[in-house]
């Protein structure tokens, strides 16, 4: 029989907003979930809640009003990306298993998400596009501080902080619909593209500061 799994990481969470939130959650959610469920199966929960999130952002193509669903597949899966380390720490069913499972579910969400958006007269797939491969690069650099230092970095502007963000782009696309509200030359740019590209700005510069960051640390730990 192997040894029991015990996550090593040190986790390093810099938003306040994020902490709390999940502080919240534990108090006042954690503590009724069911014996049953494993934390993969919070992670699947959350899995679901995202593909409904990207289901209802494609079909929002027919009613702006299908963002309503986005924001309530947004939700779920906010919550249960919370709980299910929760329940893995809580219960001592902590496995590399789930930790990658975690991972690789959260960046497809958020990259197939960011992509279904400009598949919608909404947003350009020019936007979309730049935004769309930033977690999954982000996370990139959060896995080499995990190699190397054994250390989970979260992002200054962390997964809640993502979400609320999504959900003020569906809000925004509910309210203001398809009409172009700045012209540069010949392209036209809608208040989703605007606030998408804004939004982009704070997680490139967090993007490059955990890179050049880990890159000073390594490079000063290869001095000694």
């Amino acid at each position: 029989m192997g040894t029991k799994y015990t996550n090593p990481l040190k986790k390093i969470i810099p938003s306040k907003l994020e902490t709390g939130f999940q502080q919240f959650l534990y108090k006042h959610v954690g503590v009724h979930i069911p014996k049953s469920l494993t934390p993969n199966d919070m992670t699947l929960i959350g899995a679901f809640g995202g593909l409904f999130a990207i289901i209802a952002t494609l079909l929002a193509n027919i009613s702006p009003f299908f963002f309503i669903g986005t924001i309530i597949g947004l939700a779920v899966h906010l919550v249960a990306d919370d709980l299910d380390g929760y329940v893995a720490r809580s219960r001592g069913m902590s496995s590399r298993e789930g930790a990658y499972f975690d991972l690789i579910t959260d960046v497809l969400f958020s990259t197939f998400l960011l992509l279904s958006f400009g598949l919608t007269p909404y947003c350009h797939m020019a936007v979309a596009a730049f935004a769309a491969p930033l977690y999954g690069i982000i996370n990139v650099t959060m896995m080499n501080y995990i190699i190397y230092y054994n250390e989970f970095l979260f992002p200054r502007l962390g997964p809640i902080e993502a979400h609320l963000a999504y959900a003020s782009v569906c809000i925004l696309g509910i309210i203001f619909g398809d009409r172009e509200i700045i012209c540069i030359g010949s392209a036209g740019f809608t208040v989703m593209d605007i606030v998408m590209f804004i939004g982009m700005i704070p997680m490139y510069y967090e993007m490059f500061r955990m890179q050049i960051g880990l890159l000073r640390r390594l490079k000063e730990t290869d001095k000694k």
